[in-house]
C-alpha cells in the first residue's frame, strides 16, 4: 500500500490575525513539503488544480517539476487536473515533460473538481458539464496511447494524424479517475480499467464499500481483472506526537477553512464536536499521534482494499513547521506500522 499527501495549496486565513499567506510563499512551502516527503520514504505527493483567490494551484504541474530536479523518488501527481476545462493534448505534453524531468514519475489524476471558476475562466460552458468530461477524457486516454492521433469531438477542433510530443518516459502515463463519490464515476472508471481515487472528506469511510465494489463490478464485466485495479482515498488530517496535541494544533485551522467552503455551499457550521466525531476511529479524519492514524489507515484497508492512501494536511494557515513535522511522521512512523501490519496480513492469506 502506497502512502501520500495530497493539497490544493491553500491560503486560508489565520483563524486569529486573518492573515493570508502569500502564494509565492505558498508555491515554495509546498517544494519544501515534497522535499521532505521523498526523505521521508512517502511514495507520492499530489496538487489540485484550483483557479480561486484562497488556493494556489493553477498549475500544478510546474510545481511538481519544480520539485522533481530535488527528489529522486516519490511520485508526483495531480489531484485533480480539472479535465473538462482544460485542453487533454496540453494536459498529456504538460505531464509528459513532468515525466521526463523526473525519469519516469508523473501521474494525471482526472476529475470534474469541486469548484467552477476554471469553466467562465477559460471560456466553457457549465451546460455541457459531463459531456467535456467524458470527451476530454477519451482524447487524453487517446494521445496517452498513440504518438499520432485522429480524433473528432465536439467542444474542440479535430485532429487529423498530428504527433504529440513530448512523449512520457512512462510507456503508459498513469491516469487515475477521481471521485467525490458519484456511482457514475466509478462505473466509467471501472469500464475503463483506470485506477481510482474517492475524495473521503466527511461521514464514515466504510460507507465507500459499495462503490468500491460497483467499481469493480464494472471492471469484470468490462473485461479487466479486478485484482489489478488500484484503489486510492484522500481524506484530511494530521499529526503529531500526540493526539490531542494533533486535535488542538489541527481544529482551528481546519474549522476556518471547512466553514470558509460551507458558508458558499450552504453547509451548516462546523464546530469542535463535529470536529471530534470526524477524527473517531470510523470517522473521515485521519488525525492523532502516529499509531492512532495507522490503526485507521489500517481499518480503511480492511473495509475498501485500498492501494493508496492520500493524506491532506496543510490547510493554508498552519505553521509550515508543524506542517513538514506531520509530512515526516506520515513517513517515519505511520507508514512502517501500516507496510508491517499489511505485510502480516498478507503472510496469513499465503
Amino acid at each position: 500500500m502506497e502512502l501520500g499527501i495530497s493539497t490544493f495549496l491553500e491560503t486560508t486565513p489565520h483563524p486569529v490575525t486573518g492573515a493570508r499567506i502569500s502564494h509565492a510563499e505558498r508555491l515554495r512551502n509546498a517544494v519544501e513539503e515534497i522535499v521532505v516527503a521523498d526523505q521521508a520514504g512517502l511514495d507520492v505527493y499530489g496538487i489540485g488544480e484550483h483557479h480561486r483567490e484562497d488556493y494556489a494551484a493553477s498549475s500544478p504541474e510546474m510545481v511538481l517539476a519544480a520539485a522533481a530536479a530535488r527528489t529522486s523518488r516519490i511520485k508526483l501527481s495531480s489531484a485533480v487536473t480539472v479535465l473538462s476545462s482544460a485542453d487533454p493534448v496540453r494536459v498529456y505534453q504538460n505531464y509528459a515533460t513532468l515525466d521526463g524531468i523526473s525519469n519516469g514519475r508523473a501521474e494525471i489524476m482526472a476529475g470534474r473538481g469541486s469548484f467552477i471558476e476554471s469553466f467562465p475562466l477559460f471560456g466553457y460552458s457549465l451546460d455541457h458539464y459531463d459531456e467535456l468530461f467524458e470527451q476530454n477524457l477519451e482524447l487524453l486516454l487517446k494521445v496517452r496511447d498513440n504518438e499520432k492521433v485522429t480524433w473528432r469531438g465536439g467542444h474542440r477542433p479535430a485532429i487529423n494524424n498530428r504527433g504529440v510530443y513530448p512523449r512520457a518516459v512512462q510507456e503508459q502515463l498513469p491516469v487515475w479517475i477521481a471521485s467525490g463519490g458519484n456511482p457514475e464515476s466509478a462505473i466509467r472508471a471501472g469500464t475503463l480499467g483506470l485506477p481510482i481515487v474517492f475524495a473521503i472528506i466527511g461521514g464514515m469511510p466504510e460507507r465507500f464499500a459499495q462503490l468500491v465494489d460497483l467499481y469493480k463490478r464494472a471492471a469484470k464485466q468490462a473485461g479487466h481483472d479486478p485484482e489489478k485495479l488500484q484503489i486510492a482515498s484522500h481524506s484530511h488530517g494530521f499529526i503529531a506526537d500526540t493526539t490531542e496535541e494533533a486535535a488542538d494544533m489541527y481544529f482551528p485551522y481546519h474549522q476556518v477553512q471547512l466553514n470558509t467552503i460551507g458558508r458558499e455551499r450552504g453547509w451548516p457550521h462546523y464546530d469542535r464536536a463535529a470536529f471530534d466525531s470526524s477524527r473517531s476511529l470510523r470517522g473521515a479524519l485521519y488525525l492523532g499521534d502516529p499509531e492512532y492514524v495507522a490503526e485507521k489507515i489500517i481499518l480503511l484497508h480492511k473495509n475498501l482494499g485500498l492501494t493508496r492512501f492520500f493524506h491532506h494536511v496543510d490547510v493554508g494557515a498552519m505553521p509550515h513547521r508543524d506542517v513538514l513535522r506531520s509530512i515526516e511522521l506520515l513517513g517515519t512512523k505511520v507508514a512502517p506500522i501500516v507496510r508491517k501490519e499489511l505485510e502480516k496480513n498478507k503472510s496469513k492469506q499465503d
